[in-house]
């Protein structure tokens, strides 16, 4: 709004004429509020809860009545999906175990957020991971390519011990800003909405990722990472040395002046803490794998003394995909190979992996014998059936050993693409049947008719149909040697998720 021509010079001349009135007040004022300076300050920010600069001080929490008296869990999460995964049953354990509302953020794209490395304790900081993943999220929105984790993995075996909400339910109501350019069907749109101002989503973004620092009864960010914790469910050993520790020469090298110690992460933001009362509980990363005898961060995988936290860590221990991506596996196995067939997964381009090709197609190799002398002694005749998932395109296949089994009559190769339209119409029923909106909390408010909204992109699922594929492999499975994603198959066929 445009000031009018005489407003500078009105503010100019009140200044001089009341100058001798505001002096008199302010030296009244500065008493009461050196005496009254906690409650005053309390008022001010109930009545004003940003800051005049913008700089996104946290606001109240619990604008919206639908979430009074709800508490939450946020993390970070990263990496490439399998690593999403671990981390989202980790999350699930830490929310069942603190009395928290799971808040299922979006499937990230591959390694568009890293963390580092906790073993060379070059890591993130958890702020900084936390606004990454908003800005990505945000990116997602954009370009309306926003699929939920708990559209793909199926939550339905936790839902009797975590309570879950949405990242798209949670964003409209917590901050009241518009989520539903992350929506594809009618239940979303309903339950998203809210203001699409600039500002709104800047104030949320500080929030969420706790720029704006801790506040009593709103967000508390948790600031410890891999390099100084590894979070435990012992209270015994709360305090004690990790038995992993910078050597000498890291110390000196990065300056690392710190130790690794294992917390009771119940006594450190559970009952009595500070983290207590926070609306918002905001984690960095909760992944963590095994290193060197001991975990990079989380390390609670049994709890006998607790029989409710120990039947969340029995039902997280393997989190199956959508019935809609194992049902495409389950059809590409019985119409399109018929026959018994072995699933090979060949990761050759990304990160390591581009340096181990010898190794991987070893691995192939020995296992094709294995299945071919077995053949010989049943007298079974016929080509092997193999199904290949590999991130290197056909097209540059020649001159590799792929190339060479491709040829060879005595094998018959499956394998899948992104736009072949078993995939395709996976995804569009994947993408209308909204598990992440469905399977956790919704307002009830709810409007009783859907809204019509702009569909988001469909999401690329091929990796998960072909995970499907690979888990219903009845000649056997060959992988990776470290992949993630060979060891999510392997946790499939464990849990004998493929019955045709």
């Amino acid at each position: 709004m445009d000031l009018p021509a005489n407003r500078g010079r009105w503010r100019r001349r009140s200044a001089r004429s009341h100058l001798p009135l505001v002096v008199a007040a302010l030296l009244l004022l500065i008493p009461a509020s050196l005496l009254f300076s906690s409650a005053y300050s309390s008022v001010l920010r109930s009545l004003f809860p940003f800051s005049a600069s913008g700089r996104g001080v946290p606001p109240r929490c619990g604008a919206s009545r639908e979430l009074q008296g709800e508490r939450f869990l946020w993390y970070a999460p990263h990496s490439g999906f399998s690593n999403q995964v671990g981390e989202l049953r980790n999350a699930a354990v830490v929310a069942a175990l603190l009395n928290r509302t799971l808040i299922v953020p979006p499937v990230l794209d591959h390694h568009a957020v890293v963390l580092g490395s906790c073993p060379k304790f070059r890591v993130s900081d958890p702020t900084a991971l936390r606004a990454a993943v908003w800005d990505h999220v945000m990116q997602l929105l954009r370009e309306k390519r926003y699929v939920s984790m708990g559209d793909v993995v199926d939550l339905s075996p936790i839902k009797s011990v975590v309570r879950t909400i949405d990242f798209r339910v949670f964003i409209s109501l917590w901050c009241g800003v518009d989520m539903t350019k992350t929506c594809f069907s009618g239940v979303c749109c309903s339950v998203s909405g809210g203001s699409s101002s600039s500002d709104d989503y800047n104030r949320c973004r500080s929030m969420l990722t706790g720029l704006g620092g801790s506040e009593k009864g709103c967000v508390y960010p948790v600031q410890d990472d891999c390099r100084t914790t590894v979070w435990t469910y012992q209270e015994d050993l709360d305090g004690a040395l990790d038995q992993f520790q910078p050597d000498e020469e890291l110390k000196m090298r990065k300056k690392i002046s710190y130790v690794r110690r294992r917390r009771d992460i119940y006594k450190a933001l559970g009952p009595g803490s500070a983290a207590e009362d926070a609306t918002l509980l905001a984690f960095g990363t909760l992944f963590s794998g095994p290193y060197k005898g001991s975990e990079s961060y989380f390390d609670i995988h049994e709890s006998p003394k607790d029989q409710r936290i120990q039947s969340v860590l029995e039902k997280i221990e393997f989190l199956p995909f959508a019935p809609e991506i194992m049902a495409a596996g389950k059809e590409f196995a019985r119409n399109k190979i018929k026959e018994p067939y072995l699933c090979a997964q060949l990761r050759l381009l990304d990160g390591q992996f581009k340096n181990h090709w010898k190794a991987t197609f070893s691995a192939l190799k020995e296992k094709l014998k294995a299945i071919e002398s077995e053949m010989k002694g049943s007298k079974a005749s016929g080509p092997v059936q193999i199904f290949i998932m590999t991130d290197l395109p056909q097209v540059n296949w020649t001159n590799t050993y792929l190339a060479d089994v491709a040829k060879n009559g005595r094998y018959k190769l499956y394998t899948l693409k992104e736009s072949d339209e078993l995939v395709l119409q996976t995804a569009e029923r994947l993408m209308t049947a909204e598990h992440g909106i469905q399977s956790g909390f919704l307002p009830k408010i709810m409007e009783s008719s859907k809204k019509g909204c702009d569909p988001v992109q469909l999401p690329e699922i091929l990796l998960y149909i072909e995970e499907s594929v690979c888990s219903c492999a009845s000649l056997g499975f060959v992988g990776t040697a470290g992949s993630t994603i060979a060891g999510s198959i392997e946790t499939m066929r464990k849990n004998n998720v493929c019955k045709l």
